[in-house]
């Protein structure tokens, strides 16, 4: 199978770009004039018979009806074979089934009419093939068609070329501003490339639906993907919805105003007919006269300003503007004009219920550590300024290290002593005279023996503080060196 649009086919047939393995499910083209069946899934009352005539889409929006009188099973998207003026063309089903009466009921096209074609056959790969070479000749076609034309000094624009399915026949599509005389090119055409010629004119818009394009609007254009009916579109369509009379603005790519300026068009309409006729009326106050600036129609709402003031706009309700004219048709006036007071918007923070199940992060845990960080240096630099201030003004810190002494203070108050240099029972011995170092009667020797004990288990305690040691408070006196009491045992 094959997709008219032309986007190409793999050797399987199918429509290469598409990923539709076979069959186009968008109604018979890619985004062209595409229609939904939304009778497709109903099925046919008991003992009537489908309606045989179906929808055939060619190069990009040529439309035409065919019979099928071979009663094949054809589907949205199915290439086929059909009948032409001379030999056989090769078109994509768009349509089939009960929608195409009313699409023919649109176009006025008469169900019985003769002038109906039929349908031929599922096209073969070998028409596909033949298909696809007719299309590989129309780009250089219509460029030397072009060349040819201005040589002849046509004043036309060649802006399409299709061929044929059967490469018999080109339709060249033109568009100008007056009549042409093209017997001249239709002769040279027919030399050029040995097939029949016919020539189209066309509009402005058709020839920007043929071609395609993205509008202002950022989408495709409507006349390339949906819109058919063509109408006219005046300027005082913007007028009406207090839109800029900018050509670059409100023209499209074919150089006439927008079709989608009619869109809302009825709407702002409707909307109008609420407001009072301010054509060469002004508002007449105490205070001076008020013409009209702009109209919100929506809102509801009017701007004026005084002659005397007009930078000033001053908002008024529809219905004030309204007993302010009746009032001056009375002949009376009021003092001045008062704006109306906009009621104000109430800001509602809805906060969503959501649960942190799985334990993901905060969006907003950036920021948040930011802000601390930030807060964290405003801190430390409101520290730093308060210690500054109280420094210049004497004032102690209340800090950790207000209470410490300097180092000088400390340098020069008495240490107090270590008790590493208490001195040892050993070292006490040494002092003692030489006497005590005798050798001792037997009642001595029992004694001492007595009293080795107690000194035995004293060594096992702590030692005490003597009574007669110092106190920290207290000036302590140096402890005399080693030397001089090794020199006094010896003496």
């Amino acid at each position: 199978m094959g997709c008219g649009s032309g986007c190409g086919t793999t050797s399987n047939g199918i429509p290469a770009g598409c990923n539709n393995n076979g069959s186009c499910g968008t109604g018979g083209g890619c985004n062209k004039l595409t229609v939904f069946d939304w009778l497709g899934n109903m099925s046919l009352p008991g003992g009537q018979k489908p309606f045989d005539i179906v929808e055939v889409r060619f190069k990009n929006s040529r439309k035409e009806f065919f019979r099928n009188t071979n009663n094949l099973t054809l589907n949205i998207g199915d290439t086929i074979a059909v009948e032409a003026t001379s030999g056989h063309d090769i078109g994509t089903v768009s349509l089939t089934g009960e929608l195409v009466k009313l699409q023919m009921k649109k176009r006025n096209a008469n169900f019985d009419s003769e002038e109906i074609r039929k349908v031929y056959r599922k096209a073969k790969q070998a028409d596909i093939d033949k298909w696809r070479e007719a299309q590989s000749l129309e780009v250089s076609s219509m460029y030397r068609a072009r060349t040819i034309a201005l040589k002849l000094g046509l004043e036309m624009k060649l802006s399409d070329v299709e061929y044929q399915g059967d490469k018999s026949k080109a339709i060249f599509y033109y568009t100008a501003d007056a009549r042409v005389d093209f017997r001249e090119l239709i002769k040279v055409l027919a030399d050029e490339f040995k097939v029949r010629i016919e020539m189209r004119q066309i509009g402005a818009r058709q020839e920007a639906s043929r071609l395609g394009g993205i509008g202002s609007c950022g989408r495709e254009l409507c006349c390339s993907s949906w819109l058919t009916d063509f109408r006219t579109v005046n300027t005082s369509a913007a007028r009406y919805q207090q839109l800029s009379l900018n050509p670059l603005k409100l023209a499209g790519q074919c150089g006439k105003l927008k079709c989608c300026l009619n869109y809302e068009l009825d709407s702002y309409l409707d909307a109008l007919k609420e407001f009072p006729e301010m054509e060469g009326k002004r508002l007449q106050t105490k205070k001076g006269e008020a013409f009209l600036q702009k109209t919100d129609i929506f809102r509801r709402v009017m701007w004026f300003s005084y002659r005397s003031d007009p930078g000033v706009f001053i908002p008024l309700k529809v219905e004030s503007v309204k007993s302010i004219l009746d009032d001056n048709a009375k002949g009376e006036m009021p003092e001045q004009l008062i704006a109306f007071e906009k009621p104000a918007e109430k800001t509602v923070s809805i906060e969503p219920a959501f649960e942190n199940t799985v334990g993901q992060d905060s969006l907003t845990r950036f920021d948040r550590s930011k802000n601390n960080k930030n807060r964290n240096n405003n801190n430390r630099g409101n520290r730093n300024q308060q210690k500054t201030q109280n420094r210049n003004q004497g004032v102690k810190q209340n800090t950790p290290e207000a209470g410490k002494p300097k180092a000088a203070e400390q340098a020069n108050k008495p240490r107090p002593q270590q008790t590493q240099n208490k001195p040892k029972p050993q070292d006490q011995n040494r002092n003692k005279p030489q006497e005590q170092n005798k050798p001792k009667t037997n009642e001595q020797g029992n004694a001492a023996s007595a009293q080795q004990k107690p000194r035995q288990q004293q060594n096992n305690r702590p030692q005490q503080r003597p009574q007669n040691r110092p106190n920290n408070n207290q000036a302590r006196k140096p402890n005399p060196p080693k030397n001089d009491a090794k020199t006094d045992a010896k003496d």
